[in-house]
């Protein structure tokens, strides 16, 4: 298989010990210092916007920003260093950067602050300022956070506590993730120390021992790390709820929803449509069983590819060429920022030791330039996750021109992007109606794998954590209770499409996003996102090219509104209905009809 790339990242810092780097991250440390200093010797606003109140505070919010824009380029550069390599070195730069963070947040405290106590008036005036044009929005929400927050003191005492806290056991957790191995036997009877890293795409491999034996492997290796992971978990949920008690918070749902920029109707409506329409993507785990054989899958089946053969593993080249040409016939735009961003080996894909789980993009607000980190090991799950991860990227290219405060969109609205470029992927590779059927069935059956991750996967991690985080109020959680705890959501919304015995009870120490300290419920915005990108697929598939400026505009606007004001404003569309989610889900029927339709037609669909 043709080698992966591996990423450039010399246009952040020359050097990781280089002279440049060290400079540049002292000098933010003390910009962020000074701007804490001064906007802590500010009192309140006046009402007009020409006061010199007004003016002080418009300054510490342009410095804020301006201090946004650094910190997101030093982070983007530590993260994505300390992602391929456990290097002590990095571990420590990552723990500065919380340090760092923590006077930003101190920060955030003085500006809720000013918002909290100023009057309706003098709010309005401050937005109006020239200079403040477009950072309405991330104002307000600040005024609202003001309404759940401590005194500023205990704020301040909160975000000096975050690094060893909070942060501390979320790095704990990456640090654990990137150096854990485990045992792999492969059925030719070869065996080898595998990093977990790699265990996600082996569990999508076309050989179903090699995904037992992977998925076996990798739980006994979690299950030896389990007292570290859930006391990682408990910490971090029970440090939510002593904040959330001290801030007012009513329920912890509550910070997640304004994490997420939605509303509680806008989550209702959306896990209504979903639970109302399990049985679609329960049916196509059933297909998939049944082409295997199986009365049920178990949960190491949900990413492998169905049994028809075509499922070699692809070179690092086919996969880009298939993403490549998929974007370039539906949206040439996006397929020429993809072929830029190869170009300038913007990618990080290749398999090796040492590398953090999973994959994500990243981007510097102060050059604008995105990175893509991932695993590339062959399978068409890894090609779908180049295409995500691209989608990302293409967000913050599109992004560019707004200011760094306008950027700021929450993950409901980022994952859009990204499963849109799935879509576009999975239509493009459809559209070969020269593919034999075997081809065109395993096609579909991606598609449909991605309904069940999305409507079943997704939702059974919601359904997991919301459980917890009640449970958690009472106390701390053994590992057996979290085993539990995963074992009955995934009964309760995978239903009898899953195997009795098929469960994943490890998962809540495998899945990277419960340890993610700066945002909580990391579940529902795929879902969300996933079944947004759904129906802007739909619009585009009825409109053609002519959708595409409404889409960049919508991409452009996700960090100026609510998503629910948002697509009213560009899509004319209400996600506070259940109907728009329903239709979007209902945009998967019809492949999971042509699906069955192919499988029996192949004879893979026994009598059930």
């Amino acid at each position: 298989m043709t080698a992966a790339q591996r990423w450039d990242l010399s246009s952040f810092f020359p050097s990781f010990d280089g002279a440049e780097r060290t400079a540049f991250e002292a000098t933010l440390a003390a910009d962020a210092a000074s701007a804490l200093e001064a906007a802590r010797a500010l009192g309140p606003i006046g009402n007009a916007a020409d006061d010199a109140p007004a003016a002080a505070w418009a300054g510490v919010v342009l410095r804020y920003e301006e201090l946004l824009a650094r910190f997101s380029h030093l982070s983007s550069y530590t993260s994505a260093l300390a992602s391929c390599d456990p290097d002590e070195r990095y571990r420590l730069a990552e723990a500065r950067l919380d340090g760092l963070r923590a006077t930003l947040d101190k920060l955030v405290v003085e500006l809720r602050r000013m918002l909290g106590a100023a009057s309706d008036n003098a709010a309005r005036a401050l937005y109006g300022r020239a200079e403040l044009a477009g950072a309405t929005y991330a104002l307000e929400r600040l005024r609202h956070e003001a309404k759940t927050s401590m005194t500023p003191e205990l704020e301040g005492l909160a975000a000096d506590l975050a690094p060893d806290g909070m942060f501390g056991w979320g790095r704990l957790y990456d640090a654990l993730a990137a150096k854990l191995t485990f045992a792999m036997r492969w059925p030719d009877g070869r065996e080898a120390r595998v990093p977990m890293a790699q265990r996600r795409s082996l569990m999508a491999d076309a050989d179903r021992r090699v995904r037992q034996a992977a998925f076996e492997a990798g739980n006994a290796a979690w299950h030896e790390v389990e007292d570290v992971t859930a006391a990682a978990i408990n910490h971090l949920a029970g440090t939510r709820h002593t904040l959330n008690s001290r801030r007012g918070v009513g329920h912890f749902l509550d910070v997640a929803l304004h994490q997420a920029g939605i509303t509680r109707r806008t989550l209702d409506a959306m896990l209504e449509a979903v639970r109302d329409r399990a049985e679609l993507p329960r049916r196509g785990l059933l297909l998939k069983a049944r082409a295997m054989g199986l009365d049920a899958i178990s949960w190491y089946d949900l990413e492998a590819p169905l049994p028809l053969g075509d499922g070699d593993r692809l070179s690092w080249d086919e996969g880009v060429r298939l993403v490549h040409t998929s974007f370039d016939a539906a949206y040439p735009r996006l397929g020429a920022h993809l072929g830029a961003m190869l170009e300038r080996r913007w990618i990080e894909s290749e398999a090796r030791a040492g590398k953090r789980p999973g994959a994500y993009c990243t981007a510097s607000d102060t050059t604008g330039e995105s990175r893509v980190f991932m695993t590339y090991q062959g399978s068409l799950g890894d090609v779908s996750t180049l295409a995500h991860e691209v989608g990302h990227a293409w967000h913050a290219e599109v992004m560019r021109e707004t200011r760094v405060l306008a950027r700021q969109y929450p993950m409901t609205l980022a994952e859009t992007a990204s499963t849109f470029g799935e879509a576009l992927l999975s239509d493009g590779l459809l559209a070969d109606r020269g593919s034999s059927d075997a081809r065109r069935a395993l096609l579909l059956g991606e598609l449909v794998g991605d309904g069940a991750a999305f409507l079943l996967d997704v939702p059974t991690r919601f359904e997991f954590e919301r459980r917890f985080y009640e449970e958690r109020r009472a106390g701390e959680l053994a590992p057996s209770q979290l085993d539990a705890l995963m074992r009955s959501a995934q009964r309760d919304v995978f239903g009898d499409c899953l195997a009795v015995g098929g469960e994943d009870p490890c998962f809540w120490a495998s899945k990277l996003h419960f340890f993610i300290a700066d945002l909580t419920f990391y579940n529902f915005p795929y879902t969300f996102g996933f079944l947004l990108s759904r129906g802007l697929y739909s619009m585009w598939k009825a409109e053609g090219a002519a959708f595409l400026p409404r889409y960049e505009a919508f991409l452009r606007a996700t960090g100026s509104g609510m998503a629910h004001e948002v697509a009213r404003a560009t899509l004319g569309r209400d996600l506070e209905d259940a109907a728009f989610w329903v239709e979007a889900i209902d945009t998967l029927a019809e492949p999971t009809a042509e699906l069955e339709r192919l499988l029996t037609k192949l004879g893979r669909l026994g009598a059930r």
